[in-house]
């Protein structure tokens, strides 16, 4: 797997946090076809936010599928029938306070991306011009995102 994201990362504005680095070392996935890294030090202003340990997680998990499956052959009347699907997660874990006093919960996010068989061969421009536009307005949206998850209203 090629995914290797560069350290530190610049996070996307949120409210309350200044300038956002994250500084990433190699992490152990739970899986072979996964790769994983955890937050090991924070650049810019992001009072309250702690770094990656066992018991409050900071993590970043990349995952392709186990098999990657490809198109099946024509049907008798020269058609494709299912076109099977290459499903692809990226995820973050972060350990969140949820009451005082009371131990850390983990907040998971998972970005799922499903990637019709053959589409990397036939059309890879429309595959990377899709998920180029997923990450640009999720960066571009992250505060909105933000506030929306805080205050409830989207």
């Amino acid at each position: 797997m090629t995914w290797a994201p560069a350290s530190p990362v610049t996070g996307a504005p949120e409210t309350g946090l200044t300038s956002p680095t994250y500084t990433l070392a190699t992490d152990v996935a739970p899986d072979t076809n996964g790769v994983a890294r955890a937050v090991t030090a924070l650049g810019g202003t992001q009072v309250g936010v702690e770094v990656s340990s066992p018991s409050n997680p900071f993590t970043l998990l990349a995952t392709r599928p186990k098999v990657m499956k490809t198109l099946p052959a024509l049907q008798a009347n020269g058609q494709l029938g299912k076109v099977p699907v290459n499903t692809w997660y990226v995820s973050i874990r972060k350990g969140v306070d949820v009451l005082a006093g009371q131990p850390k919960q983990t907040m998971l996010a998972r970005l799922q991306i499903d990637v019709p068989a053959g589409a990397d061969v036939a059309d890879p421009e429309s595959v990377r011009a899709g998920l180029s536009l997923l990450i640009g307005s999720l960066w571009e949206q992250s505060n909105e995102l933000g506030d929306a998850i805080i205050t409830g209203v989207i």
